[in-house]
């Protein structure tokens, strides 16, 4: 008979002297359930209430929230050069966070002034736009997080001013999403311009989606609206949720940043 001994070394037990299908039919590895918080913020190109552009006040407020991932709408100036409001460089230097990148001109960061912000300790595998139908200029933003034996797709949204064509972008946005390669838990955030959960345009988020209710973030100064939404795949669930409000979050845009504490699946 055989012996079998066993040496313990990190994150389990490797046996030795025993037979091959012992040693082989370990189950793959398992990861406990795993929480992440993830914001969404309309800078409005970091012009604050007093008209002052202030991009260090962002970043202050985003370093407030302390989320793991953020979704950023109206990062870029809209015409001319479309130069980002945000320095990658200042980005790096004030806080955890890298900015991925999605446009090609190299004074932008954003598609449609949609930009994603991660952790610098999670591995960007994906990035890329996403095309909306529009009347005026829109877009999406789509990158895949990879992070602790997890996989995350984040979706960055900034929706039009009318309600048709916010509903044609939101089914547009959840037709991509089934047609893209490799299926993975999703959060999709952004200024959806749509203060009524009830209207057609959420209407695509109803199967397999969940919609936290963060509560109203516009305007800044006297919050009556929900324009802002964090709407996640069915397998991830969603625990604490607000509107981040302080003194200098009140200050730095027409909107209020919105915040959710999510976990996602084994």
């Amino acid at each position: 008979m055989p012996v079998i001994a066993a040496v313990r070394l990190i994150g389990g037990w490797t046996f030795l002297g025993c037979p091959a299908s012992l040693a082989t039919s370990r189950p793959p590895p398992t990861y406990p359930p795993m929480q992440l918080k993830v914001a969404s913020y309309n800078i409005r190109k970091a012009v604050g209430l007093d008209w002052r552009r202030k991009p260090g006040r962002v970043l202050e407020v985003l370093n407030e929230i302390g989320a793991d991932v953020v979704a950023l709408q109206e990062v870029d100036r809209r015409f001319g050069s479309r130069i980002s409001a945000l320095d990658p460089e200042l980005i790096d230097r004030e806080t955890d966070y890298q900015a991925i990148r999605f446009s090609h001109r190299p004074q932008s960061l954003g598609y449609h002034g949609n930009v994603i912000l991660a952790r610098k300790a999670i591995r960007v595998a994906d990035a890329r736009p996403m095309v909306l139908p529009h009347l005026e200029p829109r877009g999406a933003a789509v990158a895949d997080l990879e992070f602790n034996g997890r996989r995350l797709r984040v979706v960055g949204m900034h929706l039009g001013l009318t309600r048709k064509w916010r509903q044609l972008q939101t089914e547009t946005i959840v037709a991509e999403l089934r047609a893209l390669e490799g299926n993975m838990p999703a959060v999709l955030m952004g200024d959806l311009n749509e203060p009524d959960l009830k209207s057609g345009v959420l209407r695509a988020f109803e199967q397999r989606h969940t919609i936290a209710a963060c509560g109203p973030s516009f305007h800044a100064s006297m919050p009556v609206f929900t324009l802002d939404r964090i709407i996640v795949t069915e397998d991830i669930a969603i625990g604490d949720c607000g509107v981040h409000r302080s003194a200098l979050s009140r200050d730095a845009s027409d909107h209020l940043p919105i915040w959710a504490k999510l976990t996602l699946p084994t």
